[in-house]
C-alpha cells in the first residue's frame, strides 16, 4: 500500500522560507514520478511542482525561481524548498505520485493516484 507523509508546513512571515518534505512507503520510491500541488478553500488543486524518476524537473509559472522540488531516493523523500514566500502561497500543500512507473511530470491532478494528507503553509504579512 502507497502511503504519502507531508512535514515542514507552518507559519511564516512574507519573503521568509520553508522546506517541505514528503516520505513514500509501500513500493520502490526511485522508479515514480513525484509532485506537489496546493490548494486553498473554494478552490481546484493547483499544480505546484514535479520531478521524474530521472530527476527532470517542471513548475508552475506563479513559483518558477523561488520553488525547488528534489528528491532523495535513498531516503524515499520528495522535497519542496520554498523561497521568497508571497501571501499567495497560503495553501495545503499536498505530496503526490502516479500509479505508473517513469511516467512524465504531469500538471494535472487527475493523472495523479496517490496522495498525501495534506501540510498547511501560511504566509503572514
Amino acid at each position: 500500500q502507497v502511503q504519502l507523509v507531508e512535514s515542514g508546513g507552518g507559519l511564516v512571515q512574507g519573503g521568509g522560507s520553508l522546506r517541505l518534505s514528503c516520505l513514500a512507503s509501500g513500493r520502490t520510491f526511485s522508479r515514480f514520478a513525484m509532485g506537489w500541488f496546493r490548494q486553498v478553500p473554494g478552490k481546484e488543486r493547483e499544480f505546484v511542482a514535479a520531478i521524474t524518476s530521472g530527476g527532470s524537473t517542471k513548475y508552475a509559472d506563479s513559483v518558477k525561481g523561488r520553488f525547488t522540488i528534489s528528491r532523495d531516493n535513498a531516503k524515499n523523500t520528495v522535497y519542496l524548498q520554498m523561497n521568497s514566500l508571497k501571501l499567495g502561497d497560503t495553501a495545503v500543500y499536498y505530496c503526490t505520485s502516479p500509479a505508473d512507473a517513469f511516467s512524465l511530470p504531469s500538471t494535472s491532478a487527475g493523472d495523479y493516484d496517490y496522495w498525501g494528507q495534506g501540510t498547511q503553509v501560511t504566509v503572514s504579512s
